[in-house]
């Protein structure tokens, strides 16, 4: 059967279909569809599949099944890598008895990262075989390689992807067929107890199992070397399509070197490329992973070519390629002419910044710290998710983001520094299981006085509404226990707690004003669900009380209000009757819409 997908629901089959047996991860643009096919796709409920609290904790469990010979896949986000790297770069000295594929997707541009890290670099610091698909259909007929590779070796493998493929579409052939292998059981060995010793012996072993995987992938199938000429290209992951691409609309014949598994790197084949050739171009996203590969290997030429690419300035050191691009880049190392470009039509778009959604309790829970610090010197530390958003105007109430957690423990060094400023750390309520529990310790340990402010709207809103530990309820949407940010915060020895729904003003503002005024650490607990999750009241609109002191709009700058012949106006089929401009206007203007002149 012939399905149309996009590369995470491929990769999501392929798995499948390789008899995957646990999955883990936890939610992270451009991942996050890749582990919810698989929840979808779980009919019979064959596959344990569960979003984790962090990566971290993901990759262990993974490992831990990959240990009973189970065959078990782990899913992360690029930063995400990053706070599952402790436990990934012991794994690879441990090793696995089954088989284990750690699923990264890259964010080249980045659309929605704190970062563009390059996982294949990171695949060859933590010594582990990393594949790199150009297709959502050559992702998925990679999995079925990991899972065989990662068996043979006895290593995890990791499977780097780019936002591009992750979610571009793609025809895909599913066969239908589920692989059946037996899973043998966890047996006691020494070799699961990491000591130093062990480690040593361990790293000799890893270097030679890195020639045989260079061997190995010099014939694999995700590795080619194809045409005849002087110069020629190098070229991994999706710019592979871009190039073909390019190649069949300006008809060139040309030397190709293309590259799916960039570490360890496919040696023997890369220098039949190399002697053959006089001048190369290489074309990667992000890192010049496979150029630095090509130059090292070149020294073993008898005439070592010319090879350009980041390093050289040909090509850019950052964000994400596309095929015009590559275009540009392969003309001007042709030395051909360049197609003339079609003048758009299309007039130039203006900047559509991102915001906070029209009824968020997060712009309510913003507000309210912003009132109850007038006149203070405050400093608000921000962290990741859709509330990262508060740093724009006119909130303007994020100060600093760094990565998950770390709004909390930034905050407490800001204090230790400066301890006459009000120290506000805002965390959502997923992030606050991730990373935020232990900063929270570290507060109440040292009796450091900070607020921290839980946002908690009752799921992972930014990767698109996953459960947590909050919810009551699994990725496979099973009943589970409710997990109270309250009595967590309350177990970790904070003394001042207090709760408020951000969306009644005054409440929130007392709240906020309270936690502030402790001596000590102190938290506030904003309740009130994603607007995306719920139905939204009348929507407002403005009546002729309104004086036109835009006081709403200078405020708030909420998507749903605008100006209209001078004075505020409210588009109703964005408002979702949320209250708080009415909560903030001085005159009480806004009314139900029906109920008066609604200005628009």
């Amino acid at each position: 059967m012939k399905k149309l997908l996009i590369g995470n629901e491929a990769i999501a089959f392929g798995a499948i279909e390789a008899g995957v047996n646990v999955v883990t991860g936890y939610p992270g643009t451009p991942s996050t569809e890749m582990l919810e096919t698989i929840a979808e796709n779980n009919i019979d409920e064959k596959i344990y599949v569960e979003w984790s609290v962090n990566e971290k904790v993901a990759l262990e469990i993974a490992a831990g099944a990959a240990y009973t010979g189970a065959k078990s896949m782990v899913a992360m986000k690029q930063v995400g890598l990053n706070v599952a790297s402790d436990p990934l770069m012991s794994l690879s000295y441990v090793g696995i008895k089954g088989a284990m594929i750690v699923y990264v997707a890259d964010d080249p541009g980045p659309f929605s990262s704190q970062t563009e890290q390059d996982t294949r670099a990171f695949g060859k610091f933590a010594n582990l075989p990393v594949f790199d698909p150009s297709t959502p259909e050559e992702a998925k007929e990679m999995v079925k390689e990991c899972f065989d590779i990662s068996h043979q070796f006895e290593l995890p493998v990791i499977l780097r992807t780019t936002t591009r493929i992750c979610h571009s579409c793609s025809t895909v052939e599913l066969t239908g067929e589920i692989d059946q292998s037996c899973i043998e059981g966890f047996t006691k060995d020494a070799r699961w107890v990491i000591f130093p010793s062990l480690a040593y012996k361990n790293h000799i072993k890893l270097e030679e199992k890195k020639k045989e995987l260079s061997h190995i992938f010099s014939s694999s199938r995700f590795n080619s070397f194809t045409g005849t000429g002087k110069k020629g290209i190098a070229v991994s992951g999706v710019a592979y399509t871009y190039l073909k691409e390019v190649i069949d609309e300006l008809g060139l014949s040309l030397p190709v070197l293309k590259i799916g598994t960039p570490h360890p790197f496919p040696d023997e084949l890369a220098l039949k490329f190399l002697n053959s050739v006089e001048d190369v171009l290489v074309l990667e996203e992000l890192y010049p992973v496979v150029e630095e590969q090509l130059k090292e290997l070149s020294l073993q030429c008898e005439k070592i070519p010319g090879i350009s690419g980041k390093k050289t300035g040909h090509m850019p050191v950052a964000g994400e390629y596309s095929v015009e691009l590559i275009r540009n880049a392969v003309c001007e190392f042709l030395q051909i002419p360049n197609p003339a470009q079609q003048v758009s039509q299309i007039p130039e778009l203006p900047p559509r910044p991102p915001v906070l959604c029209p009824g968020c309790p997060h712009r309510a829970s913003f507000y309210a710290f912003k009132v109850a610090t007038k006149g203070k010197k405050a400093v608000f530390s921000g962290d990741i998710g859709c509330y990262t958003l508060g740093n724009a105007k006119p909130l303007e109430a994020v100060d600093t983001c760094l990565c998950m957690g770390a709004g909390i423990t930034i905050a407490q060094g800001l204090h230790r520094v400066e301890n006459d400023t009000a120290n506000i750390a805002f965390i959502g309520d997923s992030t606050f299981f991730h990373t935020g529990i232990p900063g929270i310790i570290n507060a109440v340990y040292n009796n450091t006085d900070i607020t921290v402010a839980v946002l908690d709207n009752r799921t992972t809103a930014m990767t698109g509404n996953q459960p947590h530990p909050g919810t009551g309820m699994t990725v496979m949407g099973k009943e589970a226990p409710k997990l109270d940010i309250y009595e967590i915060v309350k177990a970790c020895g904070v003394k001042c707690i207090k709760k408020a729904n951000p969306l009644v003003q005054k409440e929130a503002v007392a709240a906020a004003q309270a936690a502030i005024d402790f001596k000590g650490p102190s938290v506030v607990i904003l309740e009130s669900p994603c607007v995306v999750n719920i139905k939204g009241d009348t929507p407002l609109a403005v009546s002729e009380k309104c004086i036109g002191c835009n006081k709403c709009i200078r405020d708030l700058g909420c998507p749903a209000m605008y100006m209209k012949e001078g004075k505020p106006a409210v588009e109703p089929s964005l408002c979702n009757g949320c209250g708080l401009c009415s909560q903030v206007c001085p005159v009480g203007a806004f009314q139900p819409l029906g109920g008066g002149n609604n200005g628009v």
